[in-house]
C-alpha cells in the first residue's frame, strides 16, 4: 500500500548522484566544493550541476567557465562533509583537508588526487533562473589504482547510500549502449 510523502521531500527520492568534488580555480587559487546535484544530460560527456551565488566556486565557474569533476567514493565521506562545512572565501580547503590537487591539461582548476575519477570540463551555458551549468566535459581521468570504488550518494537528509552489488546485464541491454561503453 502506497502512503503520501510530504511534498518537501520529494527531491529526497531522486537526488541525483554520485557524490562530486568540484575544483576550480579563480585568480590563480584554487577551491574545491563538496556537490550531490549533478546529472548526465545524454550519452555525451554533458553534464548539469546546479549551485548558487552562495558559494565561493559560483564565482569561479560564472568568471572562468570551467572547472574539474571530482568522482569521490565512499571512502571520502568524512573529508567530503568536511569540505561541505567551510566557504573556499575564507579557507583553503586544499590545505586545509589535505587534498592534493594535480594538474588537468585543458583547465586552470586542478584534479583531485583523492578521487577515483576527474573530469575536465568547460560551461557550455548557465541557465541563471535556476543556478544550472551545462558542463561539458573535455578530458576525463580515472586512478584504476584506486581502492575503494564504491560511488557515495547523498539521500538528501544527512544520509548517504553507496554502491554496492553489480548486476551485469550488458548482453540484455545489447544495442540500448552508446558505442565504446
Amino acid at each position: 500500500m502506497m502512503r503520501e510523502l510530504e511534498l518537501q521531500k520529494a527531491f529526497m527520492l531522486v537526488e541525483p548522484g554520485p557524490v562530486t568534488m568540484v575544483s576550480t580555480s579563480l585568480e590563480g587559487r584554487a577551491n574545491v566544493m563538496t556537490l550531490t546535484w549533478i546529472t548526465v544530460l545524454d550519452w555525451t560527456p554533458r553534464f548539469a550541476l546546479c549551485t548558487g551565488a552562495w558559494n565561493y566556486s559560483f564565482e569561479a565557474l560564472v568568471k572562468t567557465g570551467e572547472c574539474v569533476v571530482g568522482i569521490a567514493t565512499a571512502d571520502l565521506v568524512e573529508t567530503i562533509l568536511d569540505v561541505g562545512t567551510v566557504s573556499g572565501r575564507e579557507v583553503d580547503k586544499f590545505t586545509r583537508f589535505e587534498l592534493t590537487p594535480l594538474p588537468a591539461s585543458h583547465v586552470a582548476a586542478p584534479l583531485i588526487g583523492e578521487c577515483y575519477a576527474n573530469i575536465e570540463c568547460r560551461v557550455a551555458d548557465h541557465i541563471k533562473r535556476h543556478n544550472i551549468f551545462v558542463l561539458e566535459g573535455i578530458k576525463a581521468w580515472t586512478n584504476p589504482a584506486h581502492r575503494d570504488k564504491r560511488l557515495l550518494h547523498a539521500v538528501g537528509d544527512g544520509t548517504f547510500t553507496a554502491d554496492g552489488e553489480v548486476f551485469h546485464r550488458r548482453v540484455r541491454m545489447g544495442d540500448k549502449l552508446p558505442p565504446g561503453v
